[in-house]
Formats: C-alpha cells, sequence, structure tokens
C-alpha cells in the first residue's frame, strides 16, 4: 500500500515539477559552497560540462539546453562571489529581465566545454553578465550570452557596498554590450507604446 502511496506521489510531483532543475540548481549552489569564495566580483568562473544524450536535437546541443546550463552557472557564481549572501542580508533578489544568445557554433554529444562566467558591469538596477560556452576540444566560443540581471528591494550598488564595504565605480560598459542594452531599451518603449503606457526603462 505505502509503495503504491510513494509510486503515486512520486509521478505527481514529476508531472507538475522540473524536479531535475531543482535537484540541479541545489547541487550547483551546494558545490559552490564547498569551493573557496571569490573575492572579486568580476572575476571570470568556469564551469566545465560534456553534451549528455539527453542533451541533444539532431546530433548537437539543443538551443533551450544553454539557457538551462547558464542558470546553474550563474547559481555557482553568485554563491562564490557573495552576491546571494548579500541579498538575503538586504532582503532583496534578482529576476532576469533580458538574455540574448549567439550561437557560432554546435556542441556536438560528448563534446567536452567549459561555461566561463563573469559580471561585466553593473547600473543603478541591474548587474550584466557574460557568459561563455568554449569547446575545450577546439578552444572555440560556440555560444556566447549576455544576461540582464535586476535586482529587486535594492540595487547594484548596495549589494557591490554590501560586499566591498566602500563605494565601487562600475567597470566601462564595453561597446557591444551598449549596443545590446540599447536594442532592450528600445524594445521596451516600442512595446509600452503599444499598451498605452507611459515611457519607462526596463
Amino acid at each position: 500500500m505505502w509503495l503504491v502511496v510513494l509510486l503515486g506521489f512520486l509521478l505527481a510531483l514529476f508531472s507538475s515539477l522540473d524536479v531535475w532543475y531543482f535537484a540541479r540548481a541545489a547541487a550547483a549552489v551546494v558545490r559552490a559552497r564547498l569551493q573557496p569564495p571569490v573575492r572579486d566580483l568580476t572575476a571570470e568562473q568556469v564551469a566545465v560540462g560534456r553534451v549528455a544524450p539527453r542533451d541533444m536535437d539532431m546530433c548537437h546541443m539543443n538551443n533551450a539546453r544553454y539557457l538551462r546550463e547558464c542558470d546553474f552557472a550563474r547559481f555557482s557564481l553568485y554563491v562564490r562571489n557573495g552576491v546571494f549572501k548579500a541579498l538575503r542580508a538586504l532582503g532583496a533578489s534578482m529576476v532576469v529581465g533580458a538574455t540574448t544568445i549567439r550561437y557560432r557554433r554546435p556542441l556536438r554529444v560528448g563534446e567536452p566545454y567549459e561555461l566561463r562566467s563573469r559580471v561585466v558591469t553593473w547600473d543603478d538596477k541591474a548587474f550584466f553578465l557574460e557568459q561563455r560556452f568554449v569547446s575545450t576540444k577546439h578552444g572555440l566560443v560556440c555560444a556566447v550570452m549576455y544576461c540582464k540581471q535586476t535586482v529587486i528591494r535594492s540595487s547594484p550598488d548596495g549589494i557591490v557596498q554590501y560586499l566591498c564595504k566602500r563605494k565601487v565605480e562600475p567597470p566601462e560598459f564595453p561597446e557591444d554590450l551598449q549596443h545590446w542594452i540599447k536594442f532592450i531599451s528600445a524594445s521596451s518603449q516600442n512595446l509600452r507604446a503599444e499598451s498605452g503606457l507611459v515611457e519607462k526603462d526596463d
């Protein structure tokens, strides 16, 4: 009887939630806590992976898998550089405000890669990250993603001051990142105009 109840519970759980996502996220956080902390907020952190059969789509890594792996890499990044700790202390949170990924070369099944993540810079509302998939077989950048991570109930400057105990000026915005920010800002304004809302940057 208990076996039937357990199987029914597991069936309901796996059919209603993406259990493996939460399991991978928890594993990424635990693994990051076991690693040495990274004091430099903008330091590049590297996660290693290999394309598994479950990641495949037409013999190469599925487009959506790249974004999923980026999630886990960001969890690790924020644990090791202290951003998650600062968010808890300040009663704040973060959400993904925008992402853009460029696919340059497919990652084949069984191919090893490095996922290199770093905080590029920040403004008064959000952190901007770059995440690169680099084939360890060829040394080529196979995909690169920009992510805008918006801070809620605080600010990037507040988080940085909490971590560094002083005011820190953000690094300069690279030219390609500036173009991307202009694009998402223009998209936001257009969508607001279509909805009849007052113009405002997201």
